[in-house]
């Protein structure tokens, strides 16, 4: 029974031996590594803002009355001048005529009024008629041409009336659904909604600013002899694509919200194709500044623990040192590194969870992508961490 118990310990030593000779000669970790990227890159600042068209036109009905037809198409392109809706204009013509009439008989009195003085004003003179006399008729001349100016202004306005009966679209653009349809009434009081057209090329974006962001950039357009922030900006709508065109600023507001800090700016950008269209939401941006000779890392090379962020770099001999670093805007899915890193430098950026100080591994070499700089269709530079911003990298991995 003991012989059995000391074979049994010498087999379980024997294994264990085997063990660590394995473990001694285990192969170095295969990690990718790449030297970190040194560019001049451009700072942007972002606002969330929402589209609308360079004018946004209410078509509204200017006389009451029952609609007869419509005459475009929803959701077209119409011109300037174009038919867009009738309105049963039998009343108007009546009260056009009835006008008419009235002008006719107020020509007729002024007619006859003035052959009364010009009657009456030989005989005032050689005094076959009174004074009197001769001054009321000239009196009821001026009442006479007074109507006639009443009558032919109540011409024009009925004539004005007529011509509303035919809708016309005030601005090309593209036409929205029509809120009513033949057969309905038409109230002129509360100036019933017929339909919107807005122009969509050029198309605006109205967004926000805070002060603060207004403040830089104000700043350093005076400063580069472009005062009044001119610059191009670029448009970034919902599926994270760059819109082809760059913009130009319309106009700032006057003043800045107290409520929330901001101030209103609207962009104009050129949409030949009517891609974009009122409504949606975009994100505006602009470069307010560039970082020269900028040290840029993956984000996915950058790990976090408790606040704090460090990268694997890859020295003499392979051997891994995890090094602190500061990171400051995200560009694109690269991250610009304030502190820690020196240019020509390499890193780990895949296999990061087989790395520990001191490890020796094995390389190897990949290059860190310029197109990384304008990912998912140009994402701009986003605040630096700890801003709360939706991009913050993952916790570093446990081994």
């Amino acid at each position: 029974m003991k012989t059995s118990w000391l074979l049994a310990a010498a087999v379980l030593a024997l294994a264990g031996c085997r063990k660590e000779e394995a473990g001694a000669a285990a192969p170095p970790p295969d990690v990718l590594v790449a030297e970190v990227l040194q560019r001049d890159v451009p700072i942007y600042t972002e606002a969330l803002g929402q589209t609308r068209g360079s004018n946004e036109v209410e078509i509204r009905a200017r006389v009451e009355g029952y609609l007869e037809t419509v005459e475009f198409q929803e959701g077209s392109m119409v011109e300037k001048g174009q038919l867009l809706y009738t309105i049963d204009p039998r009343p108007f013509q009546t009260a056009l005529t009835r006008a008419l009439a009235q002008q006719a008989e107020a020509e007729a009195d002024l007619a006859r009024a003035r052959q009364d003085v010009a009657r009456n004003e030989p005989l005032v003179e050689k005094n076959a008629i009174s004074r009197e006399e001769y001054e009321t008729s000239v009196a009821v001349e001026r009442a006479a041409a007074a109507a006639l100016d009443a009558a032919a202004a109540e011409v024009e306005s009925a004539q004005l009336d007529l011509g509303y009966t035919r809708v016309e679209a005030p601005v090309a653009g593209m036409i929205g659904k029509t809120e009513v349809q033949p057969g309905a009434l038409i109230r002129r009081v509360q100036g019933t909604l017929l339909t919107q057209v807005s122009s969509l090329d050029p198309i605006h974006v109205r967004a926000t600013i805070s002060e603060r962001d207004y403040l830089r950039f104000a700043r350093r357009a005076e400063a580069s002899g472009r005062p009044g922030m001119h610059a191009d900006y670029e448009l970034i709508l919902a599926d994270g694509t760059v819109h082809a065109h760059t913009g130009k600023l319309s106009f700032v507001d006057r003043a800045v919200d107290p409520r929330t800090g901001t101030i209103l700016v609207e962009v104009s950008f050129p949409n030949p194709g009517h891609l974009v269209r009122p409504g949606q939401y975009a994100r505006v941006r602009v470069a307010v500044e560039t970082k020269q000779g900028a040290l840029l890392v993956p984000q996915r090379a950058v790990q976090e623990l408790q606040g704090l962020y460090s990268v694997a770099v890859v020295g003499s001999g392979n051997e891994v040192e995890i090094r602190a670093v500061t990171p400051a805007e995200r560009i694109g899915t690269l991250w610009r590194i304030e502190s820690g890193l020196a240019p020509g430098e390499r890193i780990v950026v895949e296999g990061l969870q087989k790395v520990r100080p001191g490890v020796v591994v094995a390389p190897e070499e990949t290059e860190i992508r310029e197109d990384a700089l304008e990912p998912r269709g140009g994402a701009a530079a986003s605040p630096p961490p700890g801003s709360g911003g939706p991009d913050e990298p993952a916790a570093a991995e446990e081994g």
